[in-house]
């Protein structure tokens, strides 16, 4: 009754797009190991899906990840989850590499300045077993976040110490850019699964431009608000607004050299639609990032559609490029704020049309 047995018959699940999905926790772990790993490997050894070939159905796997993910509504952070895995697989073909595990960013320093690593950051990782010679390595929590290298290094000759922390940050690069690589395949293979329920792949693009995009928990949902938020009138016509404010705002910071985003100030509003504006802004604000905070995007979303009215009322009634500099300035730091709420949402820059 321990759920091993049902683990074993259901290890390989699912094995196509109409295949049963586990759901008991056991099953859904070992499944989604085993998928992990064949992938992890398969990327590590550079042996990656090309075009309409696929010889060990590794979009399968992906697809099953996701679909294990999505019914089961898992949340983990899959990029870190891939890149743990990919410094114990690196190990294993190379004994050259590093074990690394753990959770908060890192950075390397050779002395207590810091001399010659300061601002090296080497994210996610904790602790650093060096192999061969330089034995143990120890790091610490700094209050700055990171994680500052500690060891006294004084009994080992300069250029061995050196040498080992240039293969350590270049191990870092290739695991970086392994795990970034293959973030972007269960990418790709989301737009495939989300289209086929009625979801643009425009629509993806808009969210996996957001943070936390490796938990495709958190993505989906995000995705399914947003393209039920577009699918109403505010929403489309939001989208309008937003296009026409981000750019103008932008065509402004190109000719005047600066950024317009310290914010607009009501006292310099005249017309009563400006003014309804900052007010609606306001509103919108309070109601979107608690949303946003409890992941609710739903709400985040309607309240940023109900933006659309105030927005085409300030757009009818109001001159953006004002003779008078001081208005100029206010009402463009203005749209920087409409720019700046839709941003926080999705990356409608993402959305065609």
């Amino acid at each position: 009754d321990d759920g091993v047995p049902e683990a074993c018959e259901e290890h390989y699940s699912p094995l196509g797009p109409s295949d049963d999905v586990p759901s008991a926790p056991v099953s859904v772990a070992v499944a989604l190991a085993d998928k992990i790993d064949t992938l992890v490997w398969f990327w590590a050894i550079d042996e990656k899906p090309t075009g309409s070939k696929d010889p060990y159905a590794l979009r399968r796997a992906a697809l099953g990840i996701l679909r294990l993910i999505h019914t089961n509504c898992v949340r983990i952070s899959l990029q870190q989850l891939v890149e743990k895995h990919l410094w114990h697989v690196l190990s294993g073909l190379d004994g050259n590499y590093c074990s690394i595990v753990a959770l908060t960013p890192v950075r390397l320093a050779t002395d207590d300045d810091g001399e010659g690593w300061e601002g090296t950051e080497v994210r996610d990782y904790r602790h650093i077993r060096s192999p061969e010679s330089l034995s143990d390595i120890s790091l610490e929590t700094h209050e700055s976040g990171f994680v500052v290298l500690e060891q006294d290094l004084r009994g080992f000759d300069g250029f061995e110490a050196n040498e080992f922390f240039e293969r350590i940050l270049l191990e870092f690069s290739q695991v970086d850019g392994l795990s970034d690589n293959l973030l972007s395949f269960f990418h790709d293979r989301l737009k495939v699964f989300l289209r086929d329920k009625g979801i643009r792949h425009d629509i993806i693009d808009a969210c996996i431009a957001m943070p936390g995009n490796d938990d495709l928990t958190l993505l989906v949902k995000r995705a399914e608000a947003l393209a039920a938020t577009l699918a109403t009138d505010d929403g489309e016509n939001l989208l309008q607004g937003f296009k026409r404010a981000n750019n103008i705002l932008t065509q402004a910071e190109e000719k005047d050299g600066v950024e317009y985003s310290y914010g607009a100030d009501v006292k310099f509003a005249e017309a009563d639609a400006e003014k309804a504006l900052f007010a609606a802004l306001d509103a919108a604000d309070a109601k979107i990032a608690p949303a946003m905070e409890a992941e609710d995007f739903s709400t985040a979303m309607t309240a940023m559609a109900a933006l659309r009215g105030p927005i085409d009322a300030f757009f009818t009634d109001v001159q953006v490029n004002a003779d008078s500099e001081i208005l100029r300035r206010n009402r463009l730091n203005l749209l920087s704020r409409i720019r700046n709420i839709c941003l926080g949402v999705a990356d409608l820059t993402k959305i065609e049309g």
